[in-house]
């Protein structure tokens, strides 16, 4: 890991990483610039991902590729109805000695991709859900740490729900950001079919190691704020309560929750690291506005009445923006 003599030096090497790494993942992905930079807010912001998109949208090849461009290990796991807690986090076995053996299972790594995490029951995804708040699992009474820098990015499929388990509230509310995925346009699918029907192979470059995104989380959490713009951030997140003192008359009118507490820290948190990829050394309201729609998306909760005229949690968003 580089050593910087200044913080503004550190910036500026983020700043170059962020480019460096979008340009080598570019070479796989076409499109969805969007996406990737969300993705890569949440590494550098110790945050966790919830990617919603119809199947074929290339979720898991996008998540790949990341994990390729960064040099930390990585583990998928496709989640289905018969996956046990243990599968994922691991289970002791008995030796040879008749010794008990702790066997870490796949979430031990820096990277993990929880493949259609609504497709297996709630005590599987509560395993998930714990090692992703803290950084650690128990098994047995003895607690096990997790490797840093440790990064979730679960998918789901919006489509099919029979024989799913969705997601509560109040486990959607530990991912930073719920990215959705679009179709791609006529030319960027023009260019993925050419891309991926050849007998071509691309090797993709280790753009940073661990203690680099280590070193840079730290970074991100030392930028300094205006008060301005806390107060914009915070003031957003509760203009989505209903019927509140700040609560907006739109949020009243079509939301049944708001947003929590959660939400105006990552706000914060995901400006800073925002500000930083665009070359700035502080955010502004519109680093803020940057991440609002992800992180406020999966977090207020619509009324009947919304659903009955057709208001989208977007379109809310947009309004209170």
């Amino acid at each position: 890991m580089k050593q910087y003599t200044s913080d503004k030096e550190a910036a500026d090497a983020l700043h170059r990483s962020y480019q460096d790494l979008t340009s080598e993942i570019s070479k796989v992905i076409v499109g969805q610039e969007e996406v990737v930079r969300l993705v890569l807010t949440a590494v550098f912001c110790q945050g966790h991902c919830l990617l919603v998109g119809v199947p074929g949208l290339a979720k898991t090849l996008l998540i790949q590729t990341i994990a390729s461009s960064l040099d930390m290990s990585f583990s998928r796991v496709q989640f289905t109805p018969d996956l046990m807690p243990s599968d994922i986090v691991g289970a002791e076995t008995l030796d040879k000695d008749r010794n008990f053996n702790f066997v870490t299972g796949p979430i031990f790594a820096n990277i993990i991709l929880a493949d259609e995490i609504n497709r297996t029951p709630p005590k599987t995804q509560a395993a998930l859900l714990e090692a992703m708040q803290e950084y650690a699992v128990t098994v047995a009474g003895k607690r096990y740490e997790l490797p840093r820098p440790f990064f979730v990015l679960a998918t789901q499929n919006p489509i099919e729900q029979e024989g799913t388990y969705p997601l509560p509230e109040a486990q959607l509310d530990r991912f930073m950001f719920n990215i959705t995925l679009g179709y791609p346009s006529y030319e960027s699918e023009l260019q993925i079919v050419k891309n991926t029907t050849g007998a071509a192979r691309v090797a993709l470059d280790k753009i940073l190691h661990a203690d680099d995104i280590m070193a840079f989380q730290q970074l991100v959490r030392r930028v300094p704020v205006v008060d301005n713009v806390v107060e914009y951030a915070v003031k957003l997140v509760h203009k989505t309560r209903p019927n509140t003192a700040i609560g907006s008359e739109r949020a009243s009118q079509y939301l049944e929750w708001g947003a929590g507490p959660r939400a105006s820290q990552h706000l914060i948190i995901g400006a800073k690291c925002n500000a930083l990829l665009n070359g700035k050394y502080s955010p502004d309201i519109e680093d803020v506005q940057a991440v609002a729609l992800p992180i406020l998306r999966h977090r207020i909760v619509r009324n009947f009445k919304a659903e009955a005229e057709g208001i989208t949690v977007e379109q809310l968003i947009q309004e209170l923006l």
